[in-house]
């Protein structure tokens, strides 16, 4: 080892976005980084950085995610401090991540994968199809919304920004009947207490890379390449190699409603896939299965078989 481990003295410092969610993900990942190496929680810094998607003022109003910006909107700001050497590692919930990192950026350590599947939220309702003709539900992501409005045309949707909290209050408050959100996240943060059903990928295919997160850090940092390959998960990283490709080969963003699941069977691996318009009125889906190892090929095959059944222009929209 041609390095010191950290330290109390000096720590590593972890950079993360501030919600709950995002700062629970940052605590698992010090966790397993000290059990692995057998170091306490102070040889460890937590450094919160405020992103574009974090901004209060576009939260409060709103705003659809596609009118602040796309790609990297919950990313930039923490890779940009990474890179000043502000931080080492930085913490991500990978399906906020861009297919491409940074020049001198890595991502290559993932953390044991959490429940895909998304949650049907309601105080009053038990799922979706228990809905009231009309009914308003709340929802910022366009996969979901397209996924709803594709199965219950009849429904009203309406921007829902913010973190887990800021959610479940304006649900709370009245803003409307239902919503959404990762099973994963309310795991993450023990939130028995939140009225949910978990809704089956048949039913709902969940977003890429759902459930998993994803720790970066310079290409450069033998320390940090040596710790986080320590903690990875393989078959987490076998499985977002598919769908990540798919994802990239759509050239998916938070403006495209796509959807994609990678399963593990001993050497095989098996991938759906789904892309919508964002109205819901017309949508993909197919499958693929193959070799492990051929996760990302799998990928890019699924992606254009799904392109050229979709046709030229399939995600062009105003």
């Amino acid at each position: 080892m041609t390095y010191e481990l950290p330290s109390p003295a000096a720590p590593l410092k972890i950079g993360t976005r501030g919600s709950p969610l995002a700062l629970a993900q940052a605590y698992e990942t010090r966790a397993r980084l000290g059990a692995a190496f057998d170091l306490p929680d102070e040889a460890f810094e937590i450094v919160v950085i405020k992103t574009t998607g974090d901004n209060r003022s576009m939260i409060e109003a709103d705003r659809p995610l596609k009118e602040i910006g796309n790609k990297g909107l919950f990313t930039k700001e923490i890779e940009e401090a990474m890179l000043a050497g502000d931080i080492d590692i930085a913490v991500h919930s990978m399906k906020d991540m861009p297919t491409e990192q940074p020049q001198g950026l890595l991502l290559d350590c993932y953390l044991p994968r959490e429940d895909v599947r998304d949650a049907f939220i309601s105080p009053q309702y038990g799922s979706i199809h228990d809905l009231p003709q009309g009914a308003v539900v709340g929802s910022s992501s366009l996969r979901r919304r397209a996924q709803l409005l594709s199965r219950r045309p009849d429904l009203q949707v309406v921007e829902f920004r913010g973190n887990v909290q800021t959610r479940l209050k304006k649900l709370g408050d009245g803003v409307a009947a239902a919503t959404f959100l990762a099973m994963a996240g309310l795991n993450r943060m023990n939130m028995d207490e939140v009225p949910k059903t978990a809704i089956a990928p048949e039913d709902m295919l969940p977003a890429v890379a759902q459930g998993a997160i994803g720790i970066e850090r310079r290409a450069d940092d033998t320390r940090a390449k040596d710790m986080l390959a320590a903690i990875h998960d393989v078959q987490t990283g076998q499985r977002l190699a598919a769908e990540r490709s798919f994802l990239a080969t759509l050239d998916g963003s938070c403006e495209t409603p796509i959807a994609a699941l990678a399963e593990l069977s001993e050497d095989s691996l098996r991938l759906r896939g789904e892309i919508l318009r964002p109205d819901g009125s017309e949508s993909h889906a197919d499958e693929i299965s193959g070799h492990i190892a051929d996760g990302p090929q799998l990928g890019h095959e699924l992606a254009n078989r799904l392109l050229t059944r979709a046709g030229e222009g399939f995600f062009d929209w105003k």
